[in-house]
């Protein structure tokens, strides 16, 4: 087995490398995504308008389920599969920029999914609107050469065009739902819909080119709706269709809690993650209730909550009052940019603690990477440049904790260092947390993403594959960085086996 970033700082993707063979797979053509461009930020502005406005996405959703139905998909909309007792399935989640990081992923992806039963998508699938004309780039040509079918669960960004282009690819190319009749003014929701954003009329004709790319017969699945359960092997997997804003309409908190009874062994795939960042999400349901409350739920039997959006990778395995252990994972590190991990202050939720807690990338990593992106973006690299070794010693004095990695050469932590991990917005100790709870952490993390940058190794991007048998689930993270080494023997980032009985 190769050394991972836990073990190396060459097993992160650090020095010389030679870089992997993933640009052979690159298209050419495909625009670059810079979420600092105006242009791009107007077209994805229905989550803010949804946020200001009313959120119309519980409606419009209710009328795709109902004509997924009315054109034959099962009404409890669970997929009844054929796999065996022992089999294998892959998680990868916020893929879609079609830029280097997307497909630096996807030469380690085929080598470890080889045998695996089918793949889901937790999240995202197409940046920055889900328009069916970028499918092609950003879904068909990267997961090609994976044989086996996929099936996927919509992000934010999925919905910036009322999920259409979502529907016509994974549900069967369901026509779009009729059209409600125009509010009158001056009202909220006339307002909304003055401002939304809507496809092109044209979006779409790339489409039968795009799906001859995933043509194979094996590659097919039609799944039931933007929310599904998959009933394989011994375990029932559930994806959940979260939205614009994180909420589930009250019509899919109803179904989630009928599919979620019974004794067979459950995994929940949603696109909002319950534990993230050192906080609890427990995701509302309209009506009353949370997500949580039925995955902590005894009689509902869920093992694993895995959930996309946040692009890293993150593990919280919270023991319940019950004597059972629920492991929470974040799993969107498949394509997008990279959101930090050197903000997350030290772990300390649901009696999750330092010890207990995983992340990819390690947060030294993630401070040398953003330091050296901003080093580059302001033109300061003498100043904002920390090596990895300088970014895991002022990330160990900071937290409290002791350095992740190995150490190398003893670093001394100078005030330059410390100054650039405060700007940088490098995460903090419990007692610490509330003074560093100022904007500057919301406006670095939410603002000052990597996004407009031209990247280059490592990336820090990962995948899941979980091998499943009557007994245990083993779920391991795997790296992808961009360089050949990881590409060729992907590091196993973090492990756990999860017990079924």
């Amino acid at each position: 087995m190769s050394d991972s970033s836990r073990d190396t700082a060459a097993g992160a993707g650090w020095g010389d490398a030679d870089r992997g063979t993933y640009r052979q797979l690159m298209p050419g053509g495909v625009e670059k995504i810079s979420w600092l461009n105006p242009r791009l930020l107007w077209a994805a502005r229905n989550g803010v308008l949804a946020s200001w406005f009313g959120d119309p996405t519980g409606r419009t959703r209710a009328r795709l389920v109902a004509q997924r139905a009315s054109a034959g998909a099962p009404a409890d909309k669970i997929v009844r599969r054929t796999d065996p007792d022992d089999f294998s399935f892959m998680v990868i989640g916020d893929t879609g920029e079609g830029d280097d990081p997307q497909y630096a992923v996807v030469p380690g992806f085929l080598r470890v999914s080889q045998g695996t039963s089918f793949a889901v998508l937790a999240s995202d699938v197409i940046y920055p609107v889900g328009s069916a004309d970028d499918y092609e780039a950003k879904f068909f040509r990267p997961y090609r050469d994976y044989m086996a079918p996929i099936y996927a669960i919509p992000g934010n960004h999925d919905w910036y065009e009322d999920l259409g282009a979502f529907m016509r690819v994974f549900c069967g190319d369901a026509p779009p739902p009729p059209a409600e009749p125009a509010p009158r003014p001056p009202t909220r929701a006339w307002l909304r819909s003055l401002l939304w954003h809507r496809p092109r009329p044209d979006d779409g004709r790339l489409l039968g080119r795009a799906r001859a790319l995933r043509g194979a017969a094996g590659q097919q699945a039609v799944q039931p709706g933007p929310y599904w359960a998959i009933d394989a092997g011994p375990v029932r997997i559930i994806g959940i269709d979260t939205g614009l804003l994180g909420v589930l309409d009250a019509e899919q908190g109803a179904w989630l809690r009928e599919v979620s009874q019974g004794p067979r062994p459950k995994i929940l795939i949603t696109g909002s993650p319950l534990y993230v960042d050192g906080e609890h999400h427990p995701c509302p349901i309209e009506g009353g209730g949370t997500v949580d409350d039925i995955v902590r739920a005894p009689a509902h039997r869920f093992v694993a909550a895995i959930g996309g959006d946040i692009h890293n990778y993150q593990r919280y395995p919270v023991r319940l009052a019950d004597g059972r252990t629920l492991q929470y994972v974040v799993a969107g590190g498949g394509g997008a940019f990279m959101h930090a991990t050197h903000t997350i202050p030290r772990v300390s939720v649901a009696g999750v603690t330092e010890g207990d807690f995983r992340c990819y990338p390690l947060r030294g990593d993630s401070l040398a990477f953003y330091s050296r992106l901003y080093g580059r973006r302001l033109r300061l690299r003498r100043f904002f440049s920390l090596t990895e070794e300088e970014a895991q010693a002022v990330v160990a004095e900071r937290l409290g904790i002791a350095p992740t990695r190995t150490p190398g050469p003893q670093v001394r932590v100078t005030r330059r260092i410390r100054l650039v991990a405060s700007l940088l917005g490098a995460g903090s100790r419990p007692e610490r947390r509330a003074r560093f709870r100022l904007p500057v952490r919301k406006i670095y993390t939410q603002l000052f993403s990597p996004g407009s940058a031209t990247y280059s190794p490592p990336f820090f991007k990962c995948f899941l594959r979980l091998d499943v048998s009557p007994e245990s689930v083993r779920l391991r993270c795997h790296a992808a960085t961009g360089n050949l080494a990881q590409e060729l023997n992907p590091p196993v980032e973090d492990e756990v086996v999860i017990p079924l009985v």
